[in-house]
């Protein structure tokens, strides 16, 4: 493969052995290529004097240091960060060209379209890979996962590990900020999917046209080879593959596509689908998850497996964990967690609820917002939950560095006057799912929404323990 780095200056010699990459100085040793990358907070070019002090051989930079060292070798590239991606595939030997990389982007169902089709392939019998939010998996190896797109040097790591074990495919979530940030770059997708793009992530990227132009660059960079799977009742859903090389492939609920879905029941127990023909009950509810199935079908069929197998696995899967949870207990109250914590993901979670609950029971809806994120879509999620909720109680999610109430206070802004008067404000999320708990009576429905799958709340710089399914599940049996 041939790559071309925007190299603009080389000083030193560039026959020199390599045996580590590096974008880190605290990781820097003999033979190790040091990469300077400008990253969101902390620049790099900051460190180079450091990886020069241990004993790097090389170092990959946009400018030079002020003070040159006669035993390194220099070279200065237009983009480090573009460059690492590439520079990374090439030291583990390309291992994206040695399975199948499916790319999964969007604002919600991310996480549920990679994590369930993992789990279709291994129980189809293939061996798979899985970078998500949730985990990472190299066949039936668990890593834990810190990003929901990791560096370009942990990408290629665990794509080449998933190469060695076996691993003909694996499912990746791509993030928006992974994209602008090239932690995809000269990665080789033999696919992408598109599952839908909301109101998130716009303190990063400012706007909405620069989010969504984040989420279209993945397309646009796909090779002519790969497909392109798109849900067509999205707003930006063609939007998405209006310049990519790739195959253009649609889904819907509502329109004709390549991939077409009806839901003749949406219930507690599940979901009743007609896809392509076929009637298949599956366990995974609400509209929301119709979509991630069709997606899921989409690319398998893209995939060429056999389309009843596909089904037959599918209708056995259920829930990924800390979406759509639901948390069996005693009481006989329907307690459901989950991930929300966008304003689109909310309005899904409840509206799924309200098609499948009876009337009879009161709905409590326990939600906060993050801290040092988006803050206009704090009042936004408020309303949609007040809307639904019979009773609203507004918490604490991760504060991180912003104080709970000030997060609760801009939250309150999105109610009316009456909403505001019967929401319930308790800061301290525990006590808030404890009371939540406290007011439900059999068969009634408790959602506690923002956090899903995460077993810690970020309070201060701090990450303490905390899993909002297993604290609903203690109160729910004491």
């Amino acid at each position: 493969m041939i790559i071309d780095l925007n190299v603009t200056n080389v000083i030193g010699n560039v026959n020199i052995p390599v045996s580590n990459v590096s974008m880190d100085s605290r990781h820097v040793g003999p033979h190790t290529l040091f990469v300077a990358v400008k990253g969101y907070t902390v620049d790099g070019h900051d460190f180079i004097k450091q990886a020069v002090e241990k004993n790097a051989s090389a170092i990959i930079c946009e400018t030079l240091p002020s003070e040159l060292d006669k035993n390194i070798t220099y070279i200065v590239v237009n983009d480090t960060s573009y460059a690492l991606g590439f520079i990374a595939s090439a030291f583990y030997n390309y291992p994206s060209s040695g399975l199948k990389l499916i790319g999964i982007t969007g604002t919600n169902g991310k996480t549920t379209t990679a994590t369930l089709l993992y789990n279709l392939f291994k129980e189809s019998g293939c061996k798979a890979g899985l970078m998500s939010t949730v985990v990472n998996r190299i066949d039936d190896i668990v890593l834990q996962s810190t990003h929901t797109t990791p560096d370009q040097i942990t990408l290629n790591r665990l794509l080449s590990k998933m190469v060695d074990h076996g691993c003909e495919y694996c499912f990746m979530e791509v993030s928006s900020h992974a994209v602008v940030q090239n932690r995809i770059s000269g990665l080789i997708f033999s696919g992408g999917v598109f599952t839908n793009l909301t109101h998130d992530h716009l303190d990063f990227h400012k706007d909405f046209k620069s989010y969504r132009d984040a989420k279209k660059l993945f397309f646009d960079s796909l090779p002519d080879f790969a497909f392109a799977l798109s849900n067509s009742d999205d707003p930006n859903g063609h939007v998405m593959l209006q310049n990519t090389k790739a195959r253009k492939m649609f889904y819907s609920l509502r329109k004709p596509s390549q991939f077409k879905g009806i839901v003749v029941e949406n219930s507690m127990e599940g979901l009743h689908m007609r896809i392509n023909r076929n009637d298949v009950h599956f366990k995974l509810r609400g509209k929301f998850n119709a979509y991630n199935l069709l997606a899921i079908f989409g690319v398998a069929m893209l995939l060429e497996q056999e389309e009843q197998d596909v089904l037959t696995i599918l209708s056995s899967l259920s829930h990924v964990d800390g979406r759509f949870h639901i948390i069996e207990n005693p009481r006989g109250v329907h307690c459901i967690v989950d991930y929300a914590h966008t304003p689109d993901a909310i309005e899904n979670v409840l509206k799924t609820i309200d098609e499948i609950r009876t009337r009879n029971e009161q709905l409590i809806v326990v939600v906060g917002a993050g801290g040092n994120r988006d803050k206009a879509k704090r009042p936004v999620m408020a309303s949609i939950s007040a809307r639904f909720a019979d009773v609203l109680i507004l918490t604490s999610d991760n504060p991180r560095n912003e104080d709970a109430l000030d997060i609760l206070n801009d939250m309150k802004t999105g109610l009316d006057s009456v909403q505001l008067s019967s929401a319930l404000t308790i800061p301290d999320r525990r006590e808030a799912i404890k009371t939540a708990v406290m007011m439900a009576k059999q068969g009634d429905i408790i959602l506690v929404a923002g956090k899903g799958h995460e077993t810690y709340q970020e309070i201060k710089g701090e990450r303490f323990p905390f899993d909002d399914k297993k604290i609903l599940f203690d109160f729910l049996n004491t």
